[in-house]
């Protein structure tokens, strides 16, 4: 794409389905770095991943020609394959359906990727639903509780 010039910082959350808190420590470290992967392949520029025993925050700066939505489900389909085919978990493993995007100027980068990379750290504090909450009252997101994921805590 010729002259296009871009800086679009992108925070993405989901949350895993069906189940209380199944991804150890060990787990999410490897998935981390398989979602670093994914998102390379999809001409993504990974700034942090990180996550808790039932999320993932992926924070990314996204290429101009590609959407979101596809980045997401791409990534989600992609490490939920790899994450049942190696059989990482009992049983098996789904993401919920959908997610939160959140968008960042430059400045904001450091203080979000810390933010991430203290994920399990921070949810010694506070819950899953706080966190999410949070941050969708935070943008001004308008949803519908119907709608917003499942919490396990």
């Amino acid at each position: 794409m010729a002259n296009a010039y871009t800086q679009i910082n992108v925070h993405v959350v989901f949350a895993v389905k069906g189940r209380e808190n199944v991804i150890r420590k060990e787990v999410m470290d490897q998935a981390c770095k398989y979602m670093h992967g994914i998102l390379v392949n999809l001409k993504q520029f990974p700034l942090a991943i990180g996550g808790s025993k039932n999320h993932v925050h992926l924070f990314f700066e996204q290429h101009p020609d590609t959407n979101l939505s596809d980045i997401v489900e791409k990534t989600k389909s992609n490490v939920s394959k790899w994450i049942n085919e190696n059989k990482m978990i009992m049983g098996h493993f789904e993401w919920q359906r959908g997610y939160g995007g959140f968008s960042y100027s430059r400045s904001q980068r450091n203080n979000v990727i810390k933010y991430i990379m203290k994920q399990e750290e921070h949810h010694k504090g506070q819950t899953f639903r706080e966190e999410y909450m949070e941050m969708l009252n935070k943008f001004e997101i308008a949803f519908d509780d119907r709608y917003v994921f499942e919490f396990y805590e």
